[in-house]
């Protein structure tokens, strides 16, 4: 091995634990799909920057962290419904936070971005990045699912 490909390799490593992995290296099949393009198409830009490239918006600046109403927050990438309102609450760090996903609507995996070791939850459906989920949420389940609202749209039940 040269010393070249060893400080290739090296720098390698080092940039996926600074910079997390490659948007593209999720080799998971979700069942809705689309091509890179078509992706990009149908999102904004900021929605595919969190959505497909595990990007992260501001804190304080979704409106969705704002919402009260009754409702179901959903992926802005697939349209599938992933928490419920009542699941809602003020984690008070300026993202939308949920202590309970709805039944198998998110999955989950490991983020070594930063150096950090964190849980990284994505839409079941079509494998877009939502946030993470923490142990410092309330009970009953004393998790919070950490949102990113830019990744979700919200349809209020109807009456509210």
């Amino acid at each position: 091995m040269t010393r070249r490909s060893l400080f290739g390799t090296g720098f390698g490593k080092l940039s996926e634990g600074l910079f997390g992995r490659p948007a593209d290296s999720d080799s998971t099949t979700y069942p809705v799909g689309k091509s890179e393009e078509d992706w990009r198409e149908s999102l904004s830009p900021a929605q595919y920057y969190v959505l497909r490239e595990h990007g992260t918006e501001r804190a304080g600046t979704s409106p969705l962290n704002r919402e009260k109403r009754q409702g179901v927050f959903a992926c802005a990438g697939c349209g599938q419904a992933l928490f419920s309102a009542a699941t809602k609450y003020d984690s008070g760090t300026g993202w939308p936070s949920f202590w309970d996903p709805l039944p198998g609507a998110v999955g989950t995996s490991v983020d070594r971005k930063l150096f950090q070791e964190r849980t990284e939850v994505h839409c079941s459906q079509c494998g877009g990045h939502l946030g993470h989920v923490f142990d410092d949420g309330p009970a009953p389940t004393g998790l919070r699912y950490c949102m990113n609202g830019v990744a979700m749209t919200f349809e209020p039940d109807d009456g509210a």
